[in-house]
């Protein structure tokens, strides 16, 4: 069950990267929800996920704590 989440939280965010606050909102909720090791690989999507679109590199500090 938990891996339909995190592939859930990956649509949801690529939904709203057209809006940086948003982005960051729903990068935050996912911190609360998903199991640690899905938080890893959240960290390594989001990393790859950004190169493309900088202006969501600034979310990347509530993974990074």
């Amino acid at each position: 069950m938990t891996r339909p989440m995190f592939s859930y939280t990956k649509t949801i965010l690529e939904s709203v990267s057209f809006d940086p606050i948003l982005f960051c909102k729903e990068v935050e909720k996912a911190i609360k929800i998903l199991l640690p090791y899905e938080i890893e690989q959240l960290v390594e999507w989001l990393n790859n996920f950004t190169t493309e679109k900088p202006e969501l590199k600034a979310c990347l500090i509530y993974v990074e704590q």
